[in-house]
């Protein structure tokens, strides 16, 4: 089961800090078809967050026809994220923990680190390379 966690300082809204963490799960595999997320009354107790915000990340997963709620029951995925198994890349997550490590090394905290990957890559698309 996903155990959400928020930032604050994201800049994020709370509600598509859930929605993100959920779509992650589903292309890291780490959520499946069937498989049920938490509770709103389990998220709102081990995020101390409204109600309403938890409602409405599952209101948004289920308009993109990603879960489905069943009265009674709890919401349940119902179907992963197109696009190739990221597991059966272990060369590409070793090499990216070896490019961490060197930005680690180079003095980058975590914000720093994603802050390059974001612009690297919003450069790498922009050139319409991939």
């Amino acid at each position: 089961m996903i155990s959400f966690r928020l930032d604050p300082r994201s800049g994020v809204s709370t509600y598509l800090q859930l929605v993100q963490q959920v779509k992650q799960s589903l292309r890291l595999g780490l959520l499946e078809p069937g498989d049920q997320l938490p509770t709103v009354k389990e998220v709102v107790a081990q995020l101390a967050i409204n109600p309403n915000t938890v409602l409405k990340a599952y209101r948004e997963l289920e308009r993109e026809g990603l879960v489905s709620g069943r009265p009674g029951l709890g919401t349940f995925v119902e179907r992963g994220l197109a696009g190739p198994d990221i597991g059966r890349h272990p060369a590409l997550r070793r090499d990216l923990a070896k490019w961490l490590a060197a930005a680690e090394r180079a003095g980058l905290d975590g914000d720093s680190v994603l802050a390059l990957f974001n612009d690297t890559f919003r450069e790498f698309r922009a050139e319409g390379v991939a």
